[in-house]
């Protein structure tokens, strides 16, 4: 062990080197660069902790500042064991310096997860414009080559959702007083830095390959060649004057894509410098047009932000005394307001969230319940009901501003099967919606008899609280919303319920999920999956005539929309209750900021995959019993025994069941979502019996097919399905003239069934 003193902007070791030893900063900050981003060790942290189980770095590290270093000659796990054994209490600094780094990166990847979306949404966005415009001033657009077969991000390998919360635990664990008797079995300590290690490669590859696929898309913005984007835009802006009705809004684009794109690490600086430039010197030639009445437009933002000055205690006011942490609550939120970094993984704002947390449900549901008697709702607390909003100052003024007006807007949308979470609440207290499972798969029912086995409630109690609206309401915050918030969220490591500016990556109005989103999301899923929110079911209306033949009823499910800013959608339940031909339950964040329709296929996957599980049973993977789960168990679990597949094919499904990490569920979702992306538009990704399983239960519609009857992938699949199609389609014709010639009418329900199994619902 040797003490070293390193100059400011000394490199120390750069990607690729020896992994020869292991370094604790003793003063002096030292800057960690990986693909992307980089991140800071201090004092107490372990340069090369991470790389432990790699031979060489992948990260480089450069000296901050002046920095001490002590240094550990290790170059392999023995050496580290060896090192642990005689010096236990070193396992403690290297375990915590591990843990801090791996939780960093895991934070940053679900960043950069949304930035992919986000930039690639914007990319589509822009070129459409741009295309739009040229359309409307019959200007010639030029071809922005390859743009439209650039798919949406779709992670390939995903970090385990439930890291963040793991190595946090371990990281409380290990700073605590438990660390003096873990850290003295040295083969746990060099167990969990293997396991650590080992979780930060695969961190670090998703961010490689995040960063690679950003930084495909930004040369569509900026390239060598300057056909791309920006000279898309800034060519039409000269072509069309700064008079034009739309100039004020290129300019604007313009000025943005200036402002996200310039000194990115993955472009050219002194190209695109010279190119902002030369932009410049030509605005600077050009006056600009006079905006429509600026003066009236900041009065107003005045006005607005008058309006909610104080909001906090305005909510807090009207909770009354029915939420008793008011004092407490209020002091949480300055402190948050007042901190830094916002997300930042330390203890202290660590426990702050977690506080503030439990205070935000709390006075949720205190809101919640008097907003029942109020006379008048204020607009700080409808804000604050729909999106979490608390404080104007936490929020930032202009998206307080943006919030205050969509508040003005929103309208109960359950009529389309969308509910704010507000509105979700008030259908359970009306009894038009029931209250949803909970993490033991009780409903509300169930529950409560539970608590009367168990002697927790008497017969009494549960008989009230059987027709108490307020219980099941209760009952939903308890259960349902804390995890749907946290998770739809997506950043579980640094989840705070309460809005916040720091938390907005993304403009708020074109991430606000309405009802046409929606509809516009599983319109598109339904154009390729017709048959996917279908349940199989006897026409009890018309017995008398159809018998026991069964007929298909679409369900479509109930989506909730969740107070916050997020990135992840889930599909929290397939059915209501116990009744199978119900809605089921998705859930999104109200401001959802990736590529809504890519969520919503795959949380359709999902469905289909656990809805199949439950009607089929105990049997969902019993072959003997044919079904889509049953098949798909089958094709994965023995597919190295398949002679219908190739020993290339075999490899890939190897690779994709890892990359699933042996979850044969998320797997199907995986291939689901390729069924509907892309081989719902002729473009064929999926094995021969991966193509054969989806196409017999998750069909295309008549007219998609009939495109494909050209393509010899599809065309013994397509002769199979029109002879199986051809029998039900003949079977219920038959009936149909039977009712006919009985002198019946024909019911509507079987005219839909025929429809249903032509594929052209």
């Amino acid at each position: 062990m040797a003490g070293t003193i390193l100059a400011k902007g000394k490199e120390i070791y750069k990607i690729g080197q020896p992994m020869t030893a292991l370094h604790i900063i003793t003063n002096g900050v030292v800057n960690a660069y990986y693909p992307g981003g980089s991140y800071t060790l201090k004092k107490a942290d372990v340069i090369g902790i991470c790389e432990i189980c790699s031979e060489v770095h992948f990260l480089s590290y450069t000296a901050a500042e002046e920095t001490s270093i002590l240094t550990y000659p290790i170059n392999n796990m023995e050496a580290l064991g060896d090192l642990l054994q005689k010096h236990p209490d070193a396992a403690r600094v290297f375990m915590l310096s591990l843990f801090r780094q791996i939780n960093t990166l895991l934070a940053q990847s679900s960043v950069s997860e949304m930035n992919c979306a986000t930039l690639h949404q914007n990319l589509m966005g822009d070129y459409e414009k741009y295309n739009s415009l040229c359309s409307r001033y019959r200007v010639q657009p030029r071809a922005l080559e390859g743009v439209l077969d650039v798919a949406s991000y779709i992670v390939e390998e995903d970090p385990d959702i439930w890291l963040n919360s793991y190595y946090l635990g371990l990281q409380n664990i290990y700073s605590g007083e438990h660390a003096k008797a873990m850290v003295t079995e040295p083969g746990i300590s060099l167990g969990m830095l293997r396991k650590g290690s080992l979780d930060f490669r695969k961190t670090y590859s998703v961010l490689e390959e995040q960063n690679n696929y950003c930084s495909r898309i930004l040369q569509y913005y900026f390239n060598s060649s300057s056909n791309d984007l920006f000279d898309f835009y800034t060519s039409l802006y000269y072509k069309l004057g700064a008079g034009s009705e739309d100039a004020v809004s290129l300019c604007s684009d313009i000025e943005r894509m200036i402002r996200h794109f310039e000194g990115n690490p993955s472009l050219d600086a002194s190209q695109v410098a010279a190119r902002v430039g030369g932009f410049r010197s030509k605005m600077a030639a050009i006056s600009k047009p006079a905006s429509a009445d600026d003066s009236k437009d900041d009065a107003l933002t005045a006005s607005i932000l008058s309006e909610l000055a104080g909001s906090m205690n305005t909510i807090l006011e009207f909770a009354g005394s029915a939420f008793d942490e008011a004092d407490s609550f209020r002091q949480h939120i300055i402190a948050y307001r007042e901190l830094d970094d916002k997300n930042s993984l330390d203890d202290v704002t660590t426990r702050l969230r977690r506080h503030l947390t439990a205070e935000f449900y709390s006075l949720y549901a205190a809101v919640f319940e008097r907003t029942l008697s109020a006379i008048r709702i204020p607009i700080p607390v409808k804000m604050f009901l729909y999106f979490g909003y608390v404080d104007e100052e936490l929020a930032g003024s202009s998206n307080s501003v943006t919030l205050y007006n969509l508040t003005f807007g929103m309208e109960d949308q359950s009529s389309f099967g969308v509910y704010t979470f507000y509105d979700w609440l008030n259908a359970i207290y009306r009894g038009d919606k029931s209250p949803s499972r909970n993490e033991f798969d009780e409903d509300y029912s169930d529950y409560i008899h539970k608590q009367k086995a168990q002697g927790n409630l008497t017969a009494s109690q549960v008989s009230a609280m059987e027709q108490d609206p307020m219980s099941k309401v209760n009952f939903e915050l308890q259960n349902m919303f804390l995890s749907v918030n946290k998770v739809t969220f997506g950043r579980i490591s640094t989840f705070c319920p309460v809005f916040s500016a720091e938390n907005v990556l993304k403009d708020l109005k074109s991430s606000f999920v309405t009802a046409a989103k929606i509809n516009k999301a599983l319109e598109s899923i339904r154009s390729v999956d017709y048959s996917a929110f279908y349940r199989e079911s006897m026409d009890y209306e018309n017995m008398e005539v159809m018998g026991k033949e069964t007929i298909h009823l679409e369900y479509l499910p109930d989506v909730i929309l969740a107070p916050n800013v997020g990135i992840r959608g889930i599909m929290w339940q397939e059915i209501e209750g116990k009744k199978r031909n119900s809605p089921g339950r998705i859930a999104f964040s109200i401001f959802h900021m990736e590529d809504l329709t890519a969520t919503m296929v795959r949380l359709t996957g999902e469905f289909r995959w656990e809805m199949c599980k439950r009607i089929q049973g105990t049997r969902w993977n019993d072959v003997s019993e044919r079904s889509m789960t049953s098949e798909y168990f089958d094709y994965v679990q023995f597919y190295r025994k398949n002679h219908d597949l190739s020993a290339e094919a075999k490899e890939r499904v190897r690779v994709s069941l890892q990359r699933a990490k042996n979850s044969f569920k998320e797997m199907f979702v995986r291939d689901y979502m390729i069924w509907v992306l892309f081989e719902g538009n002729n473009s064929p990704r999926l094995n021969k019996v991966a193509r054969r399983i989806m196409f017999s239960y998750c069909p295309f519609p008549a007219k998609l097919m009939a495109g494909m009857t050209q393509n010899p992938l599809y065309s013994e699949l397509l002769e199979r399905y029109k002879v199986l199609t051809g029998q039900r389609v003949h079977h219920l014709e038959v009936l149909a003239q039977k009712i006919k010639n009985s002198g019946g009418s024909i019911p509507n329900t079987l005219t839909a069934e025929i429809a249903f199994a032509k594929g052209s619902v």
